[in-house]
């Protein structure tokens, strides 16, 4: 029911799109025109030219072509024209034949609920995807009929994945005399030992993601399995005044009081957060394995390490984004075939050494030392099964929630209880749909 009645709104949406719309998403209706001859592979992703996957990818068509006989037609979209066009595009025949689409219920999840992507599951099983994924990557790839991942059915397949952790100064620690943190009681110490020395050790963000990610770790030092499957799937209510919200709330609120972060940090910005640890301002920054190559390439007048958080048996991180293949795409044969190139060993070790983790890379493969320690990092993760996702993804709309909310926490606008309540209120009525 949950399904028809998703898809029923979904048209509804369709119903009312202008033209204009249409050419926000950078379509032509004879995208899928070229198609359906097995000659031609529309792909759409937004990942840029000097990127691990971007650099992976692009080998990847050219590895493609030379097989094949095809040829791709790649069309370079933004995230968010991806992000806000989809539902509208893929019940159209602008359709690509496969595209780079972000994981979670309220994206991924919605897609396949409203049909407009296609179940791949014979595909996973005739080429042998599933060996090649921890059980953790397989949860974001795999949905339910209601959009809710950890399903039965293959709706997308990563070919990497990410985590959030926490970088390090290492220069910054030696001149402090200070070591780096195995403990979550030796990170407080630190934290504590650069404010006695006038430094605010966090570099953070809370005008976008990272400070509601640190929300989240601070919950996950709270809690286990069983809090992250009722956060995430939906197995039983989340208490939002219980021992993980309510210490993660009180926590964060405690930093910014203390000065492990900055006073102004509801008006920064991701991007300024990231640039503050690569001038070196910042001897600490929690956040994702995503940053890894750009601080390979900018910073440079530091030695620096990554870890996982420390003292946390949870991580935020999941597999990247997955490749998805619309409902109406015309060549869904080339799509399986380019999916399979991407998940071979010479493909994977592009990523590999380019700062990005590849899903089933040959360790050998891997000659750079640096992504040989973030893979090593995040290989440990996932052995001890501890990839736990991210705090927006239960909801549509729920990420601008817990910006606002934290907004209002560390300002001193509200307090944790009210902060609590208004998180817990939007997190029910976004998940009223799939509980």
């Amino acid at each position: 029911m949950a399904r028809n009645t998703r898809r029923m709104k979904t048209l509804a949406a369709l119903a009312a799109l202008t033209a204009t719309g249409l050419a926000l998403a950078g379509c032509t209706p004879g995208g899928s025109d070229e198609g359906g001859d097995g000659q031609t592979l529309t792909l759409w992703h937004y990942e840029s030219e000097d990127s691990a996957m971007g650099k992976a990818w692009a080998e990847a068509i050219k590895i493609f072509e030379e097989e094949t006989g095809a040829k791709v037609e790649f069309e370079e979209k933004s995230f968010e024209q991806i992000q806000k066009t989809a539902s509208q595009v893929l019940d159209t025949d602008a359709a690509p034949d496969l595209m780079e689409f972000n994981k979670g219920n309220a994206t991924a999840g919605f897609l396949a609920s409203t049909g407009l992507i296609s179940d791949i599951s014979d595909a996973v099983d005739e080429y042998g995807w599933a060996d090649k994924l921890a059980p953790s990557l397989q949860t974001t790839a795999k949905y339910s009929e209601d959009g809710v991942m950890g399903g039965d059915a293959w709706y997308g397949v990563p070919n990497y994945g990410e985590f959030v952790g926490v970088y390090y100064n290492k220069d910054a620690f030696a001149a402090a005399g200070l070591a780096i943190p195995t403990t979550y009681d030796e990170f407080v110490d630190v934290l504590d030992a650069f404010v006695a020395k006038g430094i605010t050790p966090l570099a953070e963000a809370g005008a976008e993601y990272p400070l509601g990610q640190l929300w989240y770790q601070l919950a996950l030092m709270k809690g286990d399995r069983g809090f992250v499957d009722d956060y995430q799937l939906y197995k039983d209510p989340v208490d939002w005044q219980g021992p993980e919200i309510t210490s993660a709330s009180e926590t964060l609120k405690e930093y910014v009081d203390k000065g492990y972060i900055a006073s102004d940090v509801s008006s920064i910005k991701a991007e300024d957060a990231g640039v503050s640890f690569i001038n070196g301002s910042s001897p600490i920054f929690v956040s994702g394995s995503w940053w890894y190559g750009r601080f390979v390439n900018e910073a440079t007048g530091f030695d620096w390490t990554m870890t996982a958080f420390p003292g946390a048996d949870l991580s935020l991180g999941s597999s990247g984004n997955l490749w998805v293949v619309p409902e109406n795409a015309a060549n869904k044969e080339l799509a399986y075939k380019f999916i399979d190139i991407t998940m071979r060993p010479e493909i994977q070790a592009i990523i590999g050494n380019n700062g990005g983790l590849p899903v089933a890379a040959d360790p050998a493969d891997i000659t750079d030392p640096k992504s040989s320690e973030l893979i090593e990092t995040f290989n440990g993760i996932l052995d001890q099964d501890g990839l736990s996702f991210y705090p927006d993804w239960p909801a549509p709309g729920f990420y601008d929630v817990i910006v606002q909310e934290l907004q209002g926490l560390i300002t001193g606008s509200q307090d944790v209880e009210t902060t609590d309540e208004n998180l817990g209120k939007a997190y029910d009525e976004g998940t009223a749909d799939f509980r």
